[in-house]
């Protein structure tokens, strides 16, 4: 009898054999380069490529420079709903026309965009739009403001950071026709005072009821901004989660009384404010804030004392602190009671030394991220008891390993270790 083969022949099957649908699955872990690559192949790869699931999420990222009659379509095929322009030498009503499902626009540092380009654009309502970035779009004013009041009144998120022609106006705008807005970002809007928040909030009768969904609110670096503008948010935005005022100088701690009335508020960045102090602290505190990420770095007032106010009141996740006063004795207070801390920023913090890492490792068994750069007083001694947190992933050194390379030859050896259990050091 001939030898027979028990085993089945086994078939190799080519990948142009796969189902579109599992092809489209696969595609759908590709980089947006190599989902395009991949659409060149052949026709039952682009088949598969176009398949809505492979693009969902993409943002189309465009040249606006010559007209591309074959473009939009495209975009629209693949399901694409999200797009930055890059550049742009032509209308900008072709993408507004062209993709008429546009969820988000991004026009991030187009600085020849124009009141008139936009207006032109946005000639009528485009329902469909919830996000729009006007980042360091220098030329438009409040006229494109009062444009987006009138035709985007779904926008739920508007960055305008940069764009320093905006005023006081276009807050009253937003505060009218933008009710389901619950992101707006006016960093470096040089223009925008109290009045503008005031407006913002309801204050003026032909604002309605103001900004009532807001949930985040950047205000970093508007120097017209001062306490006023926060007694305004205390009784008109009664939803309020984030508040940005880094390098607002206008703002001290009295300002600090009326935001600890918000008790929605969950983050708190006071970056580089010079008038905040440990009275500030103090106020938020006995404000009954609950505060649960904070961010006072470079506020050289804030030392020791301000860390016991912390302590005693509340529940931080995170805590910046860079190169603010502080010593072994303020960081003593924040470990043992601070058990739920998750962040904890100290570079530049020149005070402390290897005891104030011993209480952060003896305490703060949930730490998972920690900055120590520029820290020079420290040594491995305190480094290695920082590596033993259990859940610790980051790890900034920075500036203290060059300047003290000299004293720690054994230090790389322990760095490697630690990445060994899956510690990300930097």
């Amino acid at each position: 009898m001939e030898d027979m083969d028990l085993c089945p022949l086994k078939k190799t099957i080519h990948v142009s054999c796969l189902y579109p649908e599992i092809l489209a699955l696969i595609f759908g872990y590709l980089d947006v380069r190599d989902k395009g690559r991949a659409a060149q192949v052949c026709k039952s790869w682009r088949e598969a490529a176009y398949h809505k699931s492979v693009w969902r999420g993409v943002e189309a990222r465009l040249h606006l420079r010559r007209s591309n009659p074959s473009l939009f379509p495209s975009l629209v095929r693949r399901g694409i709903r999200r797009v930055q322009v890059l550049s742009l030498r032509r209308s900008l009503r072709d993408v507004v026309q062209g993709l008429p499902n546009l969820e988000s626009l991004n026009m991030t540092g187009c600085y020849n965009l124009t009141d008139s380009w936009l207006n032109y654009a946005l000639d009528h309502d485009v329902q469909s739009l919830t996000v729009l970035n006007l980042s360091m779009c220098k030329q438009i004013t409040d006229s494109s403001l009062s444009c987006i009041a009138h035709h985007v009144r779904h926008l739920e998120v508007l960055y305008l950071g940069g764009c320093s022609n905006i005023t006081n106006l276009s807050l009253r705008f937003i505060a009218w026709g933008l009710k389901k807005l619950r992101v707006l970002n006016l960093r470096s809007c040089r223009h925008v005072s109290d009045k503008g928040i005031g407006d913002l909030t309801g204050l003026s009768p032909d604002c309605g009821n103001g900004a009532v969904s807001l949930e985040y609110l950047g205000l970093q670096d508007c120097q017209k901004i001062t306490d006023e503008a926060l007694r305004y948010l205390s009784h008109g935005i009664l939803h309020l989660k984030n508040v940005n005022l880094s390098f607002c100088s206008g703002i001290t701690d009295s300002g600090l009384k009326h935001l600890a009335r918000l008790s929605t508020v969950r983050e708190l960045n006071l970056r580089s404010c010079d008038n905040i102090s440990d009275i500030g602290m103090a106020y938020l505190a006995e404000g009954g804030s609950r505060v649960t990420i904070l961010d006072v770095s470079f506020c050289d007032k804030v030392s020791d004392q301000g860390l016991l106010y912390l302590s005693q009141s509340f529940n931080l996740r995170s805590l910046s602190l860079n190169a603010c006063p502080i010593s072994d004795e303020g960081l003593s207070r924040v470990a043992r009671t601070l058990s739920d801390l998750h962040t904890l920023n100290i570079g530049q913090c020149c005070r402390v030394t290897d005891k104030g890492l011993s209480h952060i490792a003896e305490n703060l068994h949930h730490l998972q991220c920690i900055d120590l750069y520029g820290c020079t007083k420290i040594t491995t001694v305190g480094l290695e008891k920082i590596m033993q947190i259990p859940n610790l992933g980051v790890l900034n050194l920075g500036l203290w390993q060059r300047e003290q390379s000299k004293h720690c030859d054994g230090l790389h050896e322990r760095i490697d270790s630690a990445k060994k259990l899956n510690h990300k050091v930097h």
